[in-house]
Protein backbone atom coordinates (compact mmCIF):
# COMPACT_ATOMS: atom_id res chain seq x y z
CA UNK A 1 0.00 0.00 0.00
CA UNK A 2 1.37 3.75 -0.84
CA UNK A 3 2.30 5.29 2.18
CA UNK A 4 -0.07 8.54 2.04
CA UNK A 5 3.05 10.87 3.36
CA UNK A 6 5.49 9.69 1.43
CA UNK A 7 5.10 12.56 -1.42
CA UNK A 8 4.92 15.20 1.79
CA UNK A 9 7.86 13.77 3.33
CA UNK A 10 10.41 13.53 -0.01
CA UNK A 11 9.23 17.16 -0.65
CA UNK A 12 10.12 18.50 2.44
CA UNK A 13 13.40 16.52 2.62
CA UNK A 14 14.06 17.77 -0.46
CA UNK A 15 13.41 21.38 1.09
CA UNK A 16 15.39 21.33 4.11
CA UNK A 17 18.29 19.03 5.65
CA UNK A 18 17.29 17.78 9.62
CA UNK A 19 19.68 19.38 11.60
CA UNK A 20 20.96 18.13 14.75
CA UNK A 21 19.16 19.00 17.98
CA UNK A 22 22.48 20.38 19.52
CA UNK A 23 23.26 22.62 16.49
CA UNK A 24 21.61 26.08 15.12
CA UNK A 25 19.61 24.78 11.97
CA UNK A 26 20.74 27.30 8.63
CA UNK A 27 17.02 27.46 7.86
CA UNK A 28 13.46 26.56 9.17
CA UNK A 29 10.18 25.17 7.00
CA UNK A 30 6.96 27.29 8.50
CA UNK A 31 3.92 24.27 8.00
CA UNK A 32 0.71 25.92 6.79
CA UNK A 33 -2.22 23.63 7.65
CA UNK A 34 -4.49 23.55 4.52
CA UNK A 35 -7.36 25.30 5.11
CA UNK A 36 -7.66 27.07 1.77
CA UNK A 37 -6.38 26.43 -1.49
CA UNK A 38 -2.64 27.29 -1.29
CA UNK A 39 -3.36 29.78 -3.95
CA UNK A 40 -5.44 31.73 -1.58
CA UNK A 41 -3.05 31.22 1.67
CA UNK A 42 -0.10 32.44 0.28
CA UNK A 43 -0.67 35.93 -0.67
CA UNK A 44 -1.60 36.35 3.11
CA UNK A 45 1.57 34.03 4.62
CA UNK A 46 4.77 34.92 2.55
CA UNK A 47 4.55 38.83 4.06
CA UNK A 48 4.70 37.67 7.68
CA UNK A 49 6.92 34.88 7.02
CA UNK A 50 9.59 37.46 5.47
CA UNK A 51 9.41 39.22 8.36
CA UNK A 52 10.04 36.46 10.29
CA UNK A 53 12.57 35.44 8.73
CA UNK A 54 14.10 38.82 8.97
CA UNK A 55 14.02 39.16 12.53
CA UNK A 56 15.94 35.84 13.29
CA UNK A 57 18.17 36.36 10.80
CA UNK A 58 17.50 33.02 9.11
CA UNK A 59 15.73 31.82 5.69
CA UNK A 60 12.22 30.39 6.52
CA UNK A 61 10.51 29.05 3.91
CA UNK A 62 6.87 27.86 3.86
CA UNK A 63 5.40 24.56 3.31
CA UNK A 64 1.43 24.05 2.33
CA UNK A 65 0.67 21.24 2.99
CA UNK A 66 -2.02 19.21 1.38
CA UNK A 67 -3.76 18.18 4.38
CA UNK A 68 -3.58 19.01 7.84
CA UNK A 69 -1.31 15.23 8.88
CA UNK A 70 1.52 16.30 6.00
CA UNK A 71 1.99 19.25 8.57
CA UNK A 72 1.79 16.68 11.62
CA UNK A 73 3.85 14.20 9.64
CA UNK A 74 6.56 16.76 8.58
CA UNK A 75 7.16 17.99 11.95
CA UNK A 76 7.25 14.43 13.29
CA UNK A 77 10.04 13.89 10.87
CA UNK A 78 11.88 17.19 11.36
CA UNK A 79 11.35 18.35 8.28
CA UNK A 80 8.85 21.34 9.42
CA UNK A 81 10.16 23.50 12.67
CA UNK A 82 7.35 25.79 13.07
CA UNK A 83 3.48 25.85 12.22
CA UNK A 84 0.35 27.20 12.41
CA UNK A 85 -2.55 24.72 13.52
CA UNK A 86 -5.61 24.28 14.79
CA UNK A 87 -6.54 22.98 18.69
CA UNK A 88 -7.28 19.05 17.22
CA UNK A 89 -3.72 19.17 14.77
CA UNK A 90 -1.73 20.57 17.28
CA UNK A 91 -2.85 17.71 19.84
CA UNK A 92 -1.38 15.62 17.10
CA UNK A 93 2.09 17.59 16.48
CA UNK A 94 2.51 17.50 20.73
CA UNK A 95 1.66 14.17 21.09
CA UNK A 96 2.93 12.66 17.81
CA UNK A 97 5.79 15.16 16.54
CA UNK A 98 7.41 16.77 19.66
CA UNK A 99 5.61 20.20 19.31
CA UNK A 100 4.75 22.75 21.84
CA UNK A 101 2.64 25.46 21.62
CA UNK A 102 4.34 28.61 22.34
CA UNK A 103 1.63 31.07 21.10
CA UNK A 104 -1.72 31.77 19.98
CA UNK A 105 -3.84 34.06 17.56
CA UNK A 106 -5.88 36.79 18.45
CA UNK A 107 -8.70 37.85 16.19
CA UNK A 108 -9.31 41.61 14.65
CA UNK A 109 -11.31 42.31 18.04
CA UNK A 110 -8.57 41.02 20.14
CA UNK A 111 -10.29 38.05 21.09
CA UNK A 112 -8.83 34.66 21.31
CA UNK A 113 -10.92 32.36 19.54
CA UNK A 114 -13.37 31.82 16.71
CA UNK A 115 -16.43 29.34 15.57
CA UNK A 116 -17.63 26.49 13.59
CA UNK A 117 -20.42 27.02 11.12
CA UNK A 118 -22.87 24.47 9.20
CA UNK A 119 -23.85 26.79 5.96
CA UNK A 120 -26.47 26.21 3.58
CA UNK A 121 -27.29 28.06 0.04
CA UNK A 122 -29.48 30.81 0.57
CA UNK A 123 -32.04 29.08 -1.86
CA UNK A 124 -31.76 25.95 0.08
CA UNK A 125 -34.75 24.79 2.28
CA UNK A 126 -32.56 24.00 4.89
CA UNK A 127 -32.77 27.19 7.43
CA UNK A 128 -31.65 25.47 10.52
CA UNK A 129 -29.53 22.23 11.68
CA UNK A 130 -32.56 21.06 12.47
CA UNK A 131 -33.61 21.13 8.95
CA UNK A 132 -30.34 19.66 7.92
CA UNK A 133 -30.68 16.91 10.31
CA UNK A 134 -33.90 16.00 9.23
CA UNK A 135 -33.83 15.61 5.97
CA UNK A 136 -29.81 14.06 6.15
CA UNK A 137 -31.08 10.28 4.60
CA UNK A 138 -31.36 12.21 1.51
CA UNK A 139 -28.67 15.36 1.59
CA UNK A 140 -25.21 15.88 0.76
CA UNK A 141 -23.18 17.23 3.80
CA UNK A 142 -19.46 17.96 3.90
CA UNK A 143 -16.96 17.86 6.94
CA UNK A 144 -13.53 19.52 7.10
CA UNK A 145 -9.78 17.74 7.53
CA UNK A 146 -10.21 14.58 10.17
CA UNK A 147 -7.95 16.96 12.50
CA UNK A 148 -9.53 19.84 11.72
CA UNK A 149 -11.31 21.42 15.16
CA UNK A 150 -13.96 23.78 13.85
CA UNK A 151 -14.55 21.04 10.62
CA UNK A 152 -14.87 17.97 12.01
CA UNK A 153 -14.14 17.76 15.65
CA UNK A 154 -16.90 20.68 17.40
CA UNK A 155 -19.01 20.01 14.98
CA UNK A 156 -19.14 16.28 14.92
CA UNK A 157 -19.77 16.35 19.38
CA UNK A 158 -22.23 19.10 19.35
CA UNK A 159 -24.20 18.52 16.27
CA UNK A 160 -23.76 14.25 16.13
CA UNK A 161 -22.44 12.98 18.81
CA UNK A 162 -24.76 14.35 21.65
CA UNK A 163 -27.51 13.27 19.48
CA UNK A 164 -26.22 9.95 18.83
CA UNK A 165 -26.11 10.14 15.30
CA UNK A 166 -23.27 8.67 13.25
CA UNK A 167 -22.99 11.46 10.15
CA UNK A 168 -21.39 8.32 7.84
CA UNK A 169 -24.72 6.63 8.20
CA UNK A 170 -26.95 9.53 8.61
CA UNK A 171 -26.29 11.33 5.51
CA UNK A 172 -26.87 10.28 1.86
CA UNK A 173 -23.24 11.30 1.19
CA UNK A 174 -20.65 12.38 3.35
CA UNK A 175 -17.85 14.01 2.65
CA UNK A 176 -14.21 15.92 3.90
CA UNK A 177 -13.11 19.56 2.08
CA UNK A 178 -11.19 22.55 3.19
CA UNK A 179 -12.89 24.98 4.60
CA UNK A 180 -12.47 27.12 1.67
CA UNK A 181 -13.65 24.06 -0.63
CA UNK A 182 -16.78 23.26 1.36
CA UNK A 183 -17.88 26.96 0.91
CA UNK A 184 -18.09 26.85 -2.79
CA UNK A 185 -19.20 23.31 -3.11
CA UNK A 186 -22.51 24.99 -1.03
CA UNK A 187 -22.29 27.81 -3.30
CA UNK A 188 -22.30 25.53 -6.53
CA UNK A 189 -25.35 23.37 -5.57
CA UNK A 190 -22.40 20.17 -5.37
CA UNK A 191 -23.36 19.98 -1.37
CA UNK A 192 -26.40 20.36 0.36
CA UNK A 193 -24.58 21.86 3.96
CA UNK A 194 -20.91 21.67 5.37
CA UNK A 195 -18.72 22.88 7.99
CA UNK A 196 -16.70 26.30 7.69
CA UNK A 197 -14.67 28.33 10.29
CA UNK A 198 -15.76 31.59 10.86
CA UNK A 199 -12.35 33.03 10.23
CA UNK A 200 -12.20 31.69 7.24
CA UNK A 201 -15.72 32.76 5.90
CA UNK A 202 -14.89 36.29 7.55
CA UNK A 203 -11.97 36.44 5.12
CA UNK A 204 -14.07 35.57 2.10
CA UNK A 205 -16.22 38.17 2.93
CA UNK A 206 -13.30 40.23 1.94
CA UNK A 207 -12.15 37.97 -1.06
CA UNK A 208 -15.19 36.75 -2.78
CA UNK A 209 -17.96 39.14 -1.24
CA UNK A 210 -20.46 37.46 -3.58
CA UNK A 211 -19.73 33.69 -2.75
CA UNK A 212 -20.24 34.57 0.63
CA UNK A 213 -23.36 36.50 0.28
CA UNK A 214 -25.14 32.77 -1.32
CA UNK A 215 -24.10 31.59 1.86
CA UNK A 216 -26.91 30.91 5.16
CA UNK A 217 -25.44 30.32 8.34
CA UNK A 218 -27.60 27.67 10.04
CA UNK A 219 -25.59 26.76 13.33
CA UNK A 220 -22.73 28.45 15.33
CA UNK A 221 -20.45 26.38 17.94
CA UNK A 222 -19.70 27.83 21.37
CA UNK A 223 -16.79 29.57 21.25
CA UNK A 224 -13.82 27.57 20.44
CA UNK A 225 -9.58 28.53 21.74
CA UNK A 226 -8.04 30.29 19.00
CA UNK A 227 -5.56 28.64 16.74
CA UNK A 228 -1.94 28.08 18.44
CA UNK A 229 1.54 28.43 16.94
CA UNK A 230 3.97 25.32 17.64
CA UNK A 231 7.35 24.79 17.16
CA UNK A 232 10.17 21.58 17.85
CA UNK A 233 10.64 21.31 20.99
CA UNK A 234 14.35 20.17 20.03
CA UNK A 235 14.96 23.70 18.82
CA UNK A 236 17.95 25.43 20.25
CA UNK A 237 16.75 27.50 22.96
CA UNK A 238 17.76 30.67 21.87
CA UNK A 239 15.98 30.46 18.87
CA UNK A 240 12.90 29.24 19.96
CA UNK A 241 13.30 32.71 22.50
CA UNK A 242 13.67 34.56 19.08
CA UNK A 243 11.03 33.57 17.38
CA UNK A 244 8.71 33.24 20.16
CA UNK A 245 9.60 37.06 21.37
CA UNK A 246 9.01 38.13 17.29
CA UNK A 247 5.45 36.78 17.65
CA UNK A 248 4.43 37.99 20.88
CA UNK A 249 5.51 41.79 19.74
CA UNK A 250 4.33 41.45 16.18
CA UNK A 251 1.40 43.75 15.22
CA UNK A 252 2.49 47.01 16.68
CA UNK A 253 3.16 49.15 13.61
CA UNK A 254 1.05 49.88 11.49
CA UNK A 255 2.02 47.66 8.29
CA UNK A 256 2.54 44.94 10.54
CA UNK A 257 -1.28 44.76 11.50
CA UNK A 258 -2.16 45.54 7.83
CA UNK A 259 -0.23 41.97 6.93
CA UNK A 260 -2.32 40.16 9.42
CA UNK A 261 -5.00 41.96 8.60
CA UNK A 262 -5.44 39.77 5.59
CA UNK A 263 -5.72 36.69 7.75
CA UNK A 264 -8.46 38.82 9.82
CA UNK A 265 -5.48 38.57 12.52
CA UNK A 266 -4.90 41.40 15.32
CA UNK A 267 -1.36 39.67 17.02
CA UNK A 268 -0.59 37.18 19.39
CA UNK A 269 -0.52 36.75 22.70
CA UNK A 270 1.87 34.26 24.76
CA UNK A 271 0.53 30.43 25.15
CA UNK A 272 1.58 26.76 26.29
CA UNK A 273 0.05 23.50 25.73
CA UNK A 274 -2.05 23.88 28.02
CA UNK A 275 -4.24 25.35 25.65
CA UNK A 276 -5.23 22.47 24.28
CA UNK A 277 -7.06 20.84 27.42
CA UNK A 278 -10.01 21.85 26.31
CA UNK A 279 -10.09 20.69 23.14
CA UNK A 280 -8.78 17.05 24.95
CA UNK A 281 -12.09 16.93 26.86
CA UNK A 282 -14.22 17.54 24.22
CA UNK A 283 -12.64 14.65 22.38
CA UNK A 284 -12.92 12.40 25.25
CA UNK A 285 -16.17 13.62 25.88
CA UNK A 286 -17.20 12.66 22.50
CA UNK A 287 -15.54 8.90 22.61
CA UNK A 288 -17.46 8.50 25.30
CA UNK A 289 -21.03 9.15 23.80
CA UNK A 290 -19.84 7.09 20.76
CA UNK A 291 -19.09 4.04 22.99
CA UNK A 292 -22.25 4.51 24.59
CA UNK A 293 -24.07 4.36 21.23
CA UNK A 294 -22.01 2.12 19.92
CA UNK A 295 -24.47 -1.30 19.40
CA UNK A 296 -21.75 -3.71 18.71
CA UNK A 297 -20.42 -3.34 21.93
CA UNK A 298 -21.74 -5.42 25.21
CA UNK A 299 -22.51 -3.73 28.16
CA UNK A 300 -19.34 -4.79 29.92
CA UNK A 301 -17.21 -3.30 27.25
CA UNK A 302 -18.95 -0.03 27.33
CA UNK A 303 -18.24 0.15 30.73
CA UNK A 304 -14.46 -0.84 30.29
CA UNK A 305 -13.64 1.39 27.49
CA UNK A 306 -15.65 4.24 29.52
CA UNK A 307 -14.15 3.86 32.37
CA UNK A 308 -10.11 3.83 31.07
CA UNK A 309 -11.24 7.43 29.32
CA UNK A 310 -12.77 8.28 32.65
CA UNK A 311 -9.39 7.92 33.86
CA UNK A 312 -7.78 9.45 31.13
CA UNK A 313 -10.26 12.59 31.98
CA UNK A 314 -8.73 12.43 35.62
CA UNK A 315 -5.06 12.92 34.48
CA UNK A 316 -6.10 15.90 32.54
CA UNK A 317 -8.06 17.66 35.05
CA UNK A 318 -4.79 17.24 37.27
CA UNK A 319 -2.41 18.30 34.70
CA UNK A 320 -4.93 21.33 33.74
CA UNK A 321 -4.84 22.24 37.82
CA UNK A 322 -1.16 22.59 37.77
Amino acid sequence: MTNPFRATILALTLAAAPAAAEDMPTKLVFGIISTESTVALKPSWEPFIADLSAAIGMPVEAFFASEYAGVIEGMRFKKVDIAWHGNKSAIGAVDRAGGEVFCKVLNMEGQEGYYSYVVTHTESQLTSIEDVLAKGPGITFSMGDPNSTSGTLVPGYYIFAQRGIDPKKHFKRLTNAKHEANALAVVNKQVDAATLASDVHERMQSTAPDKVAQLRIVWKSPLIPSDPMVYRTDLPADLKTKIRDFFITYGKTEAERAKLSTRKWSGFRASDNSQLIPIRELEFAKKKLEIAADEKLSAAEKQAKTAEIDQQLAALKVQAAK
